[in-house]
């Protein structure tokens, strides 16, 4: 048997020696063990082959069945991670991959170094869906906030296309992109700034009979809508939804903002705006002007508190709304709270 032995330790030394494959030297000394094999059940017990070879068969399949039994066990072993490897890769493919890369990581690193955010807000902030409605003054600062920070998912709704007269203060539209859809304009400057993000773009109004279906797939929303109707109808549907709303608005020199979120206990839009003003009492941009920069302070402010909402740092602006006054440099935060009577979420029991 130590001749037998000898001899597959040579062939695997000279198949080796050769650049011979592993699968042709495991060939090699499979034939070797089939010819004695075949010596120890064909000779007679007494043949100088077959004593020389060990005298008896059952050494031989005793080593032959636990080699079949090592050789089944190892493909059952590689077929099951073979499967692990491709229903991680499936899985991988239809979402967000998860983790980060080195590259995400150098780029948020100043996130993730912020005590109130660190490694794991930086992980919710990636598997987040934030809406954005409107992509004009308000939106394009808090789009291209949202989507610098990290922000793994972001939808954008609006029917609008880029006008001249946008670029003086919706800055993530460029002047190449006039007549472009806004969303898609957008789109591909938040893709630019940042490729680990998500954006889908809908060129289309918010309507009562798409948004309920829209909303339920964002974790939060945020307005930046020009006109009382669409503010109302997002107010009704966040507040169904148990959606915390983000909502900001501004004219002329003054901008305001505030997260209304009812099943915190805050007041919805509603409470605290229970019908639309006269429209010469909240006359449009168009008509009233409005200074460029100031949408950029409020946009950035409502993305500020939107990354606070995903991450559970600091303290959210609900029940408070803070006023911007640019002319004068002064900012001041008043307190709202809800109305039992208000006819979208009187009847809510806060969280």
């Amino acid at each position: 048997m130590l001749l037998v032995i000898l001899m597959a330790a040579a062939l695997w030394g000279i198949g080796a020696a050769m650049g011979a494959p592993r699968t042709t030297r495991l060939t090699m000394i499979s034939a070797l063990y089939l010819g004695i094999l075949i010596i120890q059940l064909t000779l007679p017990a007494d043949s100088p082959l077959r004593l020389a070879t060990g005298e008896s068969a059952a050494p031989w399949l005793i080593l032959g069945g636990f080699a079949a039994c090592v050789l089944v066990y190892r493909r059952g072993l590689n077929a099951l991670r073979r499967r692990a490897e491709t229903t991680q890769g499936s899985v991988t493919s239809n979402g967000p991959r998860p983790g980060f890369s080195e590259t995400e990581l150098n780029r948020y690193a100043r996130h993730i170094v912020l005590r109130e955010i660190g490694g794991p807000g930086q992980k919710r902030l990636k598997e987040a869906k934030v809406l954005v409605i409107g992509a004009g003054g308000l939106g394009a600062p808090a789009l291209q906030y949202l989507a610098a920070a990290g922000v793994g998912t972001i939808g954008v709704i609006d029917d609008d296309q880029v006008e001249n007269a946008n670029l003086q203060r919706q800055v993530i539209h460029k002047d190449n992109a006039i007549g472009t859809p806004k969303v898609f304009s957008a789109q591909a400057e938040m893709s630019a700034q940042n490729p680990h993000v998500t954006v889908r773009p809908y060129h289309r109004r918010l309507t009562e009979d798409i948004a309920p279906d829209l909303f339920a797939d964002y974790d939060l929303i945020l307005d930046g809508t020009d006109n009382f109707e669409t503010r109302y109808l997002a107010n009704r549907v966040a507040v169904a939804q148990n959606k915390p709303l983000v909502s900001g608005a501004l004219s002329q020199w003054e901008g305001q903002l505030s997260v209304f979120d009812p099943a915190y206990g805050a007041p919805c839009y509603q409470c605290v705006f229970p019908k639309a003003p006269a429209p010469e009492l909240a006359p449009s941009c168009a008509v009233a002007g409005v200074l460029g920069p100031l949408p950029g302070v409020i946009g950035a402010m409502m993305a500020t508190e939107a990354i606070k909402l995903i991450t559970d740092a600091g303290t959210a602006l609900r029940g408070q709304m803070v006023i911007y006054d640019a002319l004068f440099g002064e900012s001041r935060t008043i307190s709202i709270s809800r109305r039992p009577d208000c006819p979208i979420c009187g009847k809510d029991e806060p969280h």
